[in-house]
């Protein structure tokens, strides 16, 4: 089985939450990235997100597409993605997923990129700015190479088109849970349990939920209406609030208060 499915399998037994924390490849610096990598598996998350840089990532609030700039402009690439994961590969066995835009893999060459990254040890591929229509070659190779290639849907997505997307769904469903970008949020939209109600109804693979997750009583709200959740702006901002000697604790203590909510 992929990893992802596995974990997926373990924290229902165990009545969990699986905690997926997102790192931004090459930010602050390579070396820090990873640092927060380890960190997270280290505190016990279920799953880790990789985010390859992109210079025009339309899924992306402020605080990702700053994170990302400030990694291109230190000269980051998709090469680097498969860096970090192997060096989390050789220290924990949790499921990694590796997230990014179309063009760089595109130009990388689909194949290749699915061979390099089962390679490295990731379990899945995330490329928001793909329809399922249009991801046939993505799917074919990620499943050539043992990967999951993760499907979206969003507050908006009609219930007939829920239906397609969990036709052939692998690994989980990442559920959008506001119409809009990625960022920090105070509150959890109140549609959300109707909106994730539905997709249940749908499909049969988890629902993991992203976009706006940033406390502990986001994630004791989730935990009773999906299967995970996905932190990624909210530990971005402690990065970009602390120095280099706190910046990797400060987020490290904030992934084990949301680990307690699980």
């Amino acid at each position: 089985m992929n990893r992802v499915d596995t974990a997926f399998v373990a924290a229902a037994e165990e009545s969990r939450l699986l905690l997926a924390p997102y790192v931004t490849v090459g930010y602050p610096t390579s070396s820090t990235a990873l640092d927060l990598a380890l960190a997270y598996t280290d505190e016990g998350v279920g799953m880790l997100e990789i985010g390859v840089p992109f210079s025009d990532p339309i899924a992306d609030g402020p605080t990702v597409q700053t994170a990302s700039q400030i990694a291109l402009d230190g000269g980051t690439c998709l090469a680097d993605a498969l860096t970090l994961a192997a060096g989390v590969r050789s220290r924990s066995n949790i499921p990694i997923l590796v997230m990014g835009y179309a063009n760089p893999f595109l130009r990388y060459g689909i194949d290749v990129l699915a061979s390099d990254l089962a390679a490295a040890g990731v379990d899945g591929l995330i490329v928001p700015d793909i329809l399922p229509e249009h991801s046939g070659e993505f799917e074919s190779a990620c499943v050539a190479h043992g990967l999951h290639m993760i499907r979206f849907v969003a507050p908006t997505t009609a219930k007939a088109r829920l239906a397609k997307i969990g036709s052939g769904a692998r690994g989980f469903v990442y559920c959008v849970s506001v119409t809009g970008v990625t960022g920090s949020r105070s509150e959890l939209a109140d549609s959300l349990p109707t909106y994730l109600g539905h997709v249940k109804q749908a499909m049969d693979v988890p629902r993991v939920v992203g976009f706006g997750i940033s406390k502990p009583d986001h994630v004791r709200t989730i935990k009773r209406i999906a299967e995970g959740a996905i932190v990624a702006s909210a530990l971005i901002d402690i990065v970009s609030r602390n120095g280099p000697k706190t910046r990797v604790t400060a987020a490290a203590a904030h992934v084990r208060q949301l680990l307690a909510a699980t």
